[in-house]
C-alpha cells in the first residue's frame, strides 16, 4: 500500500510539474509576423529609418543589450519594448508571436538575410 501511495504521489507530481510545457518557436509562423508588422521598416533585413541598425548580424551584436547572453531575447526583448523609433509590439502582438518573430529574425540574421 506504501509503495502504491509512493508511486501516485511521484506521478502526480509528474504530471502536475510539466502541465505548462516549453515548445521551441515557430520560425514559419515568425516569418508571417515579420511580413504583417515588420517588413515595412525591416525588408530584406534592412532599416528605413535608421540605416545603422539593421537586422544584419552584425548590427544586432552591435547594438542590441544582451545579444551575446541569448540572441532570440534580445530581439524579443527590442520588439517587446521598442527604442527609439522603433515602437513596442507588446500588446499588438502575444508573446509567443514575438518569440516566433524572434526565432526568425536570428535564423534570417544567421543566413545573411538570403
Amino acid at each position: 500500500m506504501r509503495r502504491l501511495l509512493s508511486f501516485v504521489a511521484l506521478a502526480l507530481a509528474l504530471l502536475l510539474g510539466s502541465a505548462s510545457p516549453s515548445f521551441a518557436a515557430d520560425v514559419a509562423h515568425g516569418g508571417q509576423v515579420f511580413s504583417a508588422n515588420c517588413a515595412a521598416c525591416h525588408m530584406g533585413g534592412g532599416n528605413v529609418v535608421n540605416a545603422e541598425r539593421t537586422l544584419k548580424k552584425e548590427a544586432l551584436e552591435a547594438y542590441l543589450a544582451d545579444y551575446s547572453a541569448d540572441h532570440e531575447a534580445a530581439i524579443a526583448m527590442q520588439v517587446t519594448k521598442g527604442k527609439n523609433a522603433m515602437p513596442a509590439f507588446l500588446g499588438k502582438l502575444t508573446e509567443a508571436d514575438i518569440a516566433d518573430v524572434a526565432a526568425y529574425v536570428e535564423q534570417k540574421s544567421s543566413e545573411g538575410w538570403s
